[in-house]
């Protein structure tokens, strides 16, 4: 039987040879498909749960700046509303009615009276019956609380201005105030919307770059303990956490913010205020306007402050202009940062960490950038089509709105079949206006809960992609500087 085993092999050695070669070619073929399919397999199913990570962690990041928005609102808006008090003007002018209503003589003789006051030929027909429909209807409308201590206030100022004793600043007459109280409230409900806007392009712009910081050094982190073979007892999440607030140049970075907080709004507040004194100072309260007339006077407002003349930019790139408000200069940056508390005011350091100061540089480049610049604009026209087409419509105008319902129905809670007029040719009292802005200007800078003016401009502009676009920018360069590199500082 072996024999003829061995003269069958010898016979067919090399068809055997042949196939048994065959066998194993495809064998070792087989295996290494099967091996490359493998690691692709684990590859694709890597780079899934990396994609997935970054996704989550960048939509987390997202809602973090939506939290860190409405945080640190309320410091602004409180700023601003304490430099731009329409309530406390509005209680000076209702005290002013009390006590001229206490004074005032029979009917006839307040009719001549108020008709004698000098220096106001618009204004002194019907001068008492009209300033009280007008006080009444800024004070109901926009639904102004004011406050027994306020009016107190008032009065106690009042008051001390009769002692001649003391050297005071003269009063105020009710066309002043009416006056005051037309410019502030304009000016307060665009600034505050001016500031929204600012506050969340600049909170993006840093919470993203420092996410990319710390995706990048938790991989580079779980990176090389992959290749260290010791077993380490501590968390990895420590490195990403250590980038996230618990290094002293995030924090430092982070409070640069404080700048627009503080100092920011009041130079956007100036140039508001001018803008609109230019454009509404020949307006009286009193006066009838349309919503496209008041929509093209606001847009003009917006023209003069988003598009200034050659010899006001600081730049030559679109969002130059936008930069000193939400940067300080490079002389008031060491006094930010004593400001704020986190370096020692009486011991400064001579200059800014490299990586500080690089996080700035990036900072001011993204803010400049045509991008930026576009994502501003349409946050703006977001930000301002909410205050007219829906606000002001149906608030000041009884018109409907972009949603099809008018302020009756929204505060009922329920439709109702009503006549509405077209927005275009409705008309209104500019009082009535003015009472919606004073009110909406608290919405807009409105910290508690949801703020319906930022959570348009979040979903309805680009800004997500502008945000993913800081995310993932210079992952090369900042990969580098993480492996220690010397790179160009600028």
């Amino acid at each position: 039987m072996f024999r003829a085993t061995r003269d069958f092999v010898k016979r067919h050695r090399t068809n055997l040879a042949f196939g048994f070669g065959i066998v194993g070619a495809g064998y070792v073929a087989v295996q290494y498909i099967g091996s490359k399919l493998s690691e692709a397999r684990t590859r694709m199913m890597s780079d899934r749960v990396a994609r997935e990570n970054i996704h989550r962690r960048f939509q987390q990041n997202q809602e973090d700046c939506t939290f860190t928005v409405l945080g640190l609102l309320p410091t602004a808006t409180g700023n601003i509303v304490r430099d731009l008090p329409v309530e406390k003007l509005t209680a000076e002018l209702q005290k002013k009615k009390a006590a001229r209503i206490a004074k005032s003589a029979p009917p006839t003789d307040v009719g001549s009276e108020a008709s004698a006051i000098p220096g106001t030929p618009t204004l002194t027909s019907s001068m008492t019956e009209d300033d009280g429909q007008s006080l009444k209807s800024f004070a109901s409308e926009s639904f102004v609380a004011v406050k027994e201590s306020d009016i107190a206030s008032v009065a106690g100022t009042e008051q001390s201005t009769d002692n001649p004793t003391r050297d005071r600043a003269p009063r105020k007459t009710k066309l002043q105030l009416w006056e005051e109280i037309k410019i502030s409230s304009i000016t307060r409900s665009f600034t505050l919307l001016y500031t929204l806007t600012l506050l969340t392009l600049l909170t993006r712009i840093q919470l993203n770059l420092l996410g990319r910081k710390n995706y990048l050094s938790s991989v580079v982190s779980l990176a090389e303990r992959d290749n260290d073979p010791t077993i380490r007892l501590e968390s990895h999440d420590d490195v990403a956490g250590s980038g996230n607030g618990a290094d002293v140049e995030t924090n430092q970075y982070l409070t640069f913010s404080w700048w627009l907080l503080h100092r920011g709004w009041r130079l956007l507040k100036e140039r508001v205020d001018a803008a609109a004194k230019e454009v509404f100072g020949p307006l009286n309260p009193r006066d009838t306007i349309s919503l496209s007339k008041f929509r093209e006077m606001a847009t003009e407002v917006r023209r003069i402050v988003e598009f200034p003349s050659a010899e006001q930019q600081t730049g030559s790139t679109p969002g130059s202009h936008w930069l000193p408000y939400l940067l300080p200069p490079a002389e008031d940056e060491l006094k930010v940062l004593a400001e704020s508390g986190t370096i020692d005011p009486d011991a400064p350091p001579e200059k800014l960490s490299t990586e500080l100061r690089r996080l700035l540089d990036e900072t001011s480049d993204l803010i400049e950038s045509p991008m930026a610049a576009n994502v501003l604009a349409n946050m703006l026209n977001i930000g301002f089509d909410v205050l007219m087409e829906e606000k002001l419509a149906t608030g000041a105008f009884r018109t409907q709105s972009k949603l099809g319902i008018t302020s009756d129905e929204m505060f009922e809670g329920k439709p109702r079949i009503e006549e509405v007029e077209d927005s275009e040719s409705s008309t209104t009292k500019l009082v009535s206006v003015l009472a919606v802005l004073a009110k909406q200007a608290h919405v807009i800078g409105g910290g508690g809960g949801e703020n319906e003016y930022l959570k348009a401009m979040e979903t309805g502009t680009e800004l997500e992609g502008f945000s993913a676009l800081v995310y993932s920018s210079n992952f090369e360069f900042a990969v580098r500087l993480g492996q220690g590199e010397e790179l160009p500082r600028k």
